[in-house]
């Protein structure tokens, strides 16, 4: 579990680069790290259930406001972390019940859940709509919705403007896409929306930060495609 709860100004993600920056909110969470910073944004982890999943925090440095990345579960901690990081909105990058767990008691704390309309109804609850290629703006950060139906139908990825993040929830991993083996899932889809919506888009050294597992890049992992393609998985 990580423990750089933003003492030592060294992000826990190996791809981030360094950080010298001495304000960072001190959350008081146990097991929340700065995971990446640059000038204009920082994101905050936690691993969270049995299934270790990833919630982040992304969070803009000018005017302090955040919006949480898939409310997991242990939902104490998550309410903790909202208040100390400013969240304004909770984004859920798909349905599945491992990365939603949170969400009734960060909507009765008075936190909005945006949802795409494909997976919503995999929602306890919800309050609005995510459409793709749209922007959401997270105080001064400008936040790119790219819809990636295939682990589920409504599986969607948030790519950060002017800064190489793309939040990838649980279609695209180091080593392979996620799995479709559940219901709604579909691989094709999901080779193909990794190869048209990330790989012909996305930059290289695009730093992906999926749901679960440690982080990759989009050039890592794009010379593998025809790989997973073959291999069905």
């Amino acid at each position: 579990m990580d423990t750089n709860e933003n003492s030592t100004q060294i992000p826990s993600s190996p791809l981030s680069p360094p950080c010298s920056h001495t304000d960072h909110p001190r959350t008081g969470v146990p097991g929340v790290s700065l995971h990446y910073c640059d000038t204009q944004a920082e994101i905050h982890r936690i691993v969270v259930g049995d299934l270790d999943n990833n919630v982040f925090f992304l969070r803009c440095r000018e005017t302090g406001e955040s919006a949480l990345i898939d409310a997991a579960n242990e939902h104490e901690k998550l309410l903790e972390l909202c208040k100390a990081l400013n969240v304004k909105t909770v984004l859920e990058t798909h349905g599945h019940w491992d990365h939603i767990q949170a969400i009734p008691a960060v909507r009765e704390a008075g936190y909005e859940v945006g949802v795409t309309s494909a997976d919503a109804k995999m929602l306890p609850s919800y309050d609005y709509l995510l459409e793709d290629e749209t922007v959401i703006e997270i105080g001064r950060l400008r936040l790119h919705t790219i819809l990636t139906p295939g682990h589920t139908p409504g599986s969607i990825c948030f790519r950060l403007e002017g800064s190489p993040i793309l939040f990838s929830g649980d279609t695209l991993f180091p080593g392979g896409p996620g799995t479709t083996e559940f219901e709604g899932g579909d691989f094709e889809q999901i080779i193909s929306s990794i190869d048209r919506r990330l790989f012909s888009h996305l930059p290289g050294d695009t730093l992906v930060l999926p749901g679960h597992g440690d982080d990759t890049t989009i050039g890592n992992e794009s010379p593998s495609l025809e790989e997973w393609a073959n291999r069905g998985w």
